[in-house]
């Protein structure tokens, strides 16, 4: 990793902790020229430098050393500007709006709205890889997970591993909508 790439998460850091040049260096226990080189990228600081500004920064010295900079994918979907989405296999009557999505790195998440429209059935045979975060705005289900079912109702999560078949059982009161999110590891 090169010094540039290490002062610049330096900086970064210092920032999102609200500290001046100054006051980091003085935490640190270097001089402010000495951390304005480093962020800048002119010098290749010594592992005790990087703990001392670790120190200072009260995080650990792996921190610095993060793949964060290549890693800049931000998504921000206003309200009811999702994008609605046909799964394929989804059931009937199960309305999907897309809240985002992340281009970079190993892990995939997808968020989605899920409303139930008036017609809509339960359906306890989803199954697919990854783990599955639910959190349920309105009305009252029974979710079934394998052999599991539980009563949720507004403002219950739940949280699974999605390779179990999993689903609504039963529909107690509407309207239903609940935030998914579906964690998976790119290939």
């Amino acid at each position: 990793m090169s010094a540039s790439r290490i002062g610049a998460q330096i900086k970064a850091l210092r920032m999102a902790a609200d500290a001046s040049a100054g006051e980091l260096a003085r935490t640190s226990g270097i001089s402010a020229s000495m951390l304005s080189r480093i962020e800048r990228g002119l010098v290749s600081p010594s592992v005790e430098t990087l703990e001392r500004i670790a120190q200072g920064l009260h995080v650990p010295i792996s921190r610095f050393f993060g793949d964060q900079a290549r890693r800049t994918d931000f998504c921000h979907v206003r309200a009811g500007h999702g994008l609605v989405v046909d799964r394929i296999g989804a059931v009937a009557d199960y309305r999907y709006e897309l809240l985002g999505h992340l281009l970079s790195g190993n892990l995939f998440a997808e968020p989605y709205l899920v409303t139930l429209l008036p017609d809509a059935e339960p359906y306890v045979t989803f199954q697919h890889p990854g783990l599955k975060f639910l959190y349920f705005l309105s009305g009252e289900v029974t979710y079934r997970y394998g052999a599991k079912a539980v009563d949720v109702r507004a403002g219950d999560s739940l949280l699974f591993e999605a390779t179990a078949l999993h689903g609504i059982e039963a529909i107690h009161s509407q309207p239903v909508s609940y935030l998914s999110v579906v964690f998976t590891l790119r290939e």
